[in-house]
């Protein structure tokens, strides 16, 4: 069986000479994410309770169940535009989530000034996801997302109870105190993989959610959801794909089981190839091999996988 998509040989051979072109990138995705987000009713009631409190809400749970995705789905619900993100690092402080202050480019430009000339600290202040969402409440809400906090130095979130209790800051170059609008209090979606422990004082002003891994009958939601199959992969393949993956999960030894993410890539290129999970099919088989690529992130689960 061809692989309809398959452009690189391995052998020397170029796309001119075998008269074919090399096609242009098309995500698998759906492009209306969003739209097409699909959360539990346990979830849908922490984001509820969370807005009607006006605090943070943490989510936890295995890469690839929707944490990220939910800012966007709650900003897209709510008819507000796209969330404000911050991505933790390592490296990161509490102002960070605020505003950043460029000191040496201030600092260059202070040596270089003529005689007399005054330079403006605030082109030298940049405002951050939480810092940015503050200023607008002004005239509108918005959802901040900060993705990954767990990442922070451990002093992060302790440096941050006032002023996500109080959605305000202060810029010390400047001088400057912002305070968001209370009628526009930002939305604020907080993830974490459970790397470190974050301090209870922290908790204790956060609503909280752990995201379980989808049951089969969700999976199946999902994918129809956010893939447009072709209709030769037809539904009792989907079925089949899926309880395989399950079963791919759940059994031991495996050092990283794929997530929802992996469910959706290999889902794609079993479409793509029209590849049926339970053919015995020589050729079948060596390209269901070829597709644990997807769901194995380590060698050691990869020849697990293909051993099967």
């Amino acid at each position: 069986m061809a692989r309809t998509f398959e452009v690189y040989k391995g052998d020397g051979s170029t796309i001119e000479e075998r008269h074919i072109q090399l096609p242009e990138f098309q995500h698998f995705f759906r492009s209306d994410g969003p739209r097409r987000y699909i959360a539990s009713p346990e979830l849908r009631d922490a984001v509820n309770v969370a807005i009607a409190l006006g605090q943070p809400l943490l989510l936890t749970g295995e890469p690839g169940t929707g944490k990220t995705q939910l800012a966007y789905s709650i900003a897209h619900e709510l008819g507000l535009k796209h969330p404000f993100v911050f991505h933790t690092k390592t490296t990161s402080t509490a102002r960070d989530l605020f505003y950043r202050y460029d000191s040496l480019a201030h600092f260059h430009d202070a040596q270089l000034k003529k005689e007399g000339a005054e330079l403006d600290i605030h082109s030298y202040i940049t405002f951050e996801a939480l810092g940015r969402s503050i200023l607008e409440s002004i005239h509108r809400r918005s959802v901040v997302l900060i993705d990954e906090i767990d990442k922070a130095p451990r002093d992060l979130p302790n440096d941050v109870l006032n002023e996500f209790e109080n959605m305000e800051f202060f810029v010390r170059e400047t001088g400057e105190h912002y305070v968001a609008n209370k009628a526009n209090r930002p939305i604020l979606i907080l993830t974490s993989n459970s790397e470190k422990n974050l301090p209870d004082a922290f908790l204790r002003r956060c609503v909280y959610y752990h995201i379980p891994f989808p049951s089969k009958n969700v999976l199946h939601q999902i994918v129809e959801a956010r893939l447009q199959l072709s209709s030769d992969f037809k539904s009792r393949m989907l079925s089949d794909a899926i309880e395989h993956f399950l079963e791919i999960r759940n059994s031991r030894g495996l050092r990283k089981p794929p997530a929802t993410a992996e469910l959706l890539a290999w889902i794609h290129i079993l479409d793509k190839h029209k590849i049926d999970i339970n053919s015995n099919v020589r050729e079948q088989l060596e390209n269901i091999a070829m597709s644990y690529s997807i769901l194995a992130k380590n060698k050691d689960d990869l020849d697990k996988l293909r051993r099967r």
